[in-house]
């Protein structure tokens, strides 16, 4: 009995998966290079703000240290 409600769950979790599968709305070439662009873009900026942060502390540090 147990192994029957495994495999109606194991079948209904699939078939629920293979629906939520159709719905994905993939990005044609033009949103997905706008999106590629737009994520380096951000990830050059805040590392280029990390490493201005950094380096304010290291001279903050080299200052009251000595």
């Amino acid at each position: 009995m147990a192994k029957e409600k495994d495999e109606a769950f194991k079948r209904s979790y699939f078939t629920e998966l293979k629906g939520e599968f159709r719905k994905i709305i993939w990005p044609d070439k033009k949103l997905l290079g706008k999106q590629s662009v737009a994520v380096i873009i951000a990830a050059i900026v805040i590392g280029c703000i990390i490493a201005a942060l950094d380096w304010i502390m290291q001279i903050g540090l080299s200052f009251i240290i000595g």
